[in-house]
């Protein structure tokens, strides 16, 4: 009888034992699961994107990105915090997913039927195709079929989806396209399209959402054509989450047409991102704008020639004192809100011209203590500028790229200046010796090269 009781005791235990082993194992998997109650307990949503012109970059020190802004949006209504974690490419995105390392990818993630099994999509879903890049003309003069695209010259992104697609194309018709590569193994298609509006290529191809973004620099190319069948994508969590995609998919239905969330997708897609042609250049009596008087005050603080800091408010904003950028700059300087906030300037007095002009002299002095290495006064002039323009970063990863590769880190022409060109490829952006990311350094080798042009044109025209 003893032994008996004793038995059943003992197989009490055992299970007592193996009950709370398997709840402890089971509270273990909810943790790794990520769901949106364990979110919201954390406070903080975890971000995985790539770096990219459409999902996720760094503007003058600010976090941008049409994917970015969007699942921010979607953080910030349920008050969580947005920590971003950049992955290298799809498939270390896709792992980063698989093992909890994050909670969503913000980025635009293709519909196929395998991936439906390793994990959720969720939020809007966006319908992309690739499409020819080519000068707007008369529609008589422009590839209007894809038949027509026999004879051409197409350029493409050697090793890329869009090469993949003109060559099947290419089959398809028969043959006949002629497919290039330009001579440089580090050109990616945004530069591409750039050299078509320029008239330096005839056609390239691009995804539609990449497309209709570089549209809003050049606005002289036409991507009316599509060349590609349609893909769905959108974002992804993991097949666990569903509280998680349930909650995302909720918020795109109630908000998708707000203007807060509409906004973004206009300033990405829509909105210009290069000033008018203005012709300020009228200079009678030797003057250049009515701010002169300001320019000559605020220069001697940081030992300008007063001209040069006309030139950079010309770049900037054409002396329109109420111009706002794409991407939030505002006034004679174009200072971001958070730059001016930095330097005592509240958004009610961004616009004020002499409150605008002296924070971004600050700026420019704080730059200038960063950049303080390069020991040629005029060689640094170039640097800040490029800082100015595109964020201090930037400019320090281009600089550790040319010292990596053998160029000179303190001389911009045909040193720095063509890593800063070169922070558009994924095989530079990813180099270990950079910490910002992509960057779509074009404009900024322009914007330096553009203020240094007119600050001579003022030097000749305009007395000290």
């Amino acid at each position: 009888m003893r032994r008996a009781i004793s038995y059943w005791i003992y197989i009490l235990f055992v299970l007592i034992f193996v009950s709370a082993c398997g709840g402890n194992k089971q509270h273990s998997s909810e943790n790794v699961l990520n769901d949106f109650d364990s979110i919201c307990q954390r406070g903080e949503l975890r971000v995985l994107t790539l770096y990219s012109s459409t999902s996720y970059f760094i503007y003058r020190g600010e976090e941008m990105g049409y994917e970015y802004e969007r699942i921010k949006q979607f953080a910030d209504h349920h008050n969580l915090k947005t920590k971003v974690i950049v992955a290298d490419n799809i498939k270390r995105l896709t792992e980063m997913l698989q093992k909890g390392e994050g909670d969503i990818i913000a980025y635009e993630m293709p519909i196929i039927g395998d991936a439906k099994n390793e994990w959720l999509y969720c939020g809007a879903e966006n319908i992309t195709h690739q499409v020819l890049i080519q000068l707007r003309k008369p529609k008589n003069e422009m590839v209007n079929d894809v038949v027509d695209l026999i004879g051409k010259d197409i350029y493409v992104e050697a090793g890329s989806k869009y090469e993949d697609r003109i060559k099947n194309l290419n089959d398809e018709l028969g043959g006949g396209i002629h497919i290039h590569h330009i001579d440089k193994d580090t050109v990616v298609t945004e530069e591409l399209i750039e050299m078509v509006s320029t008239g330096e290529i005839p056609y390239t191809l691009a995804d539609n959402n990449l497309a209709q973004l570089n549209r809003t620099y050049y606005n002289n190319i036409d991507i009316h054509l599509k060349v590609s069948f349609p893909q769905r994508a959108s974002w992804a969590v993991n097949k666990h989450s569903k509280s998680l995609a349930h909650a995302i998919n909720q918020w795109v239905k109630e908000n998708h047409k707000s203007d807060s969330y509409r906004s973004i997708s206009r300033r990405y897609f829509e909105l210009s991102k290069t000033l008018p042609a203005s012709a300020v250049l009228s200079i009678p009596k030797g003057q250049i704008s009515i701010y002169d008087p300001l320019f000559k005050k605020y220069a001697k603080q940081i030992d300008w020639d007063w001209r040069i800091l006309a030139a950079q408010a010309y770049n900037e904003s054409h002396f329109d004192t109420l111009a706002v950028s794409w991407a939030g700059a505002r006034g004679l300087m174009q200072l971001m809100p958070r730059t001016a906030q930095a330097f005592g300037v509240s958004m009610n007095e961004i616009t004020n011209p002499e409150k605008n002009i002296g924070a971004a002299v600050k700026s420019i002095q704080s730059l200038n203590k960063s950049l303080a290495d390069i020991e040629d006064k005029n060689e640094r002039i170039k640097f800040i500028l490029a800082a100015y323009n595109g964020g201090l970063g930037h400019i320090l990863d281009a600089m550790a790229l040319a010292k990596k590769y053998g160029k000179n880190p303190h001389v911009w022409d045909k040193n720095v200046s063509e890593f800063v060109l070169l922070k558009s490829n994924p095989e530079y952006f990813n180099d270990e010796v950079c910490k910002f990311g992509y960057f779509k350094g074009r404009q900024t080798v322009a914007y330096v090269h553009e203020v240094l042009r007119y600050y001579k044109i003022y030097q000749e025209k305009i007395p000290l």
